[in-house]
């Protein structure tokens, strides 16, 4: 094996441990791919919150309580664009199974979204709402979830 060789597989293979070990998952926006920033937000991160960026799952799925709140903050950030009932406005319906982008059927993927924005007018949430606030929307959003079960990435875990 020539030398360039080797050291490609050497850096391949650190990247690949420092990956396995690290505490939480890289998260992109959905538009531009690069690392979302965290830095520099008004909020102290919640037990949900540090759960959530180790997982990638939403710890409030199916957390009735929860699911209020949810239900509460997406009536005031989210409902003008998407419906009082996520039916589709201006923004897509997010209750059925298609998503516009596909991979906002996992949890990550949808607060990737959310946080970062979209195209169109999805703006960015960072900042808006805090990542609690978010965690708890996407907790209403997959409550009312209409679409075929074997779509819903986030029950498939």
């Amino acid at each position: 094996m020539r030398k360039g060789n080797k050291l490609i597989l050497v850096a391949a293979l650190l990247a690949a441990t420092v990956s396995v070990f690290a505490d939480d998952l890289i998260f992109r926006g959905t538009i531009s791919g690069e690392m979302l920033d965290f830095k520099g937000l008004n909020e102290t991160e919640t037990d949900a919150v540090k759960k959530f960026k180790q997982t990638g799952v939403n710890p409030y799925n199916g957390n009735a309580e929860v699911i209020k709140k949810g239900e509460s903050l997406f009536s005031t950030a989210c409902s003008g664009c998407h419906g009082h009932l996520a039916e589709g406005k201006l923004g897509p319906a997010l209750s059925d199974d298609y998503w516009t982008y596909p991979k906002n059927a996992t949890d990550k993927g949808l607060f990737e979204t959310i946080f970062g924005g979209a195209e169109g007018m999805m703006g960015p949430q960072r900042g808006r709402l805090t990542q609690d606030e978010m965690l708890q929307i996407m907790s209403w959003v997959r409550s009312i979830y209409q679409g075929d079960p074997d779509k819903a990435k986030w029950l498939n875990n």
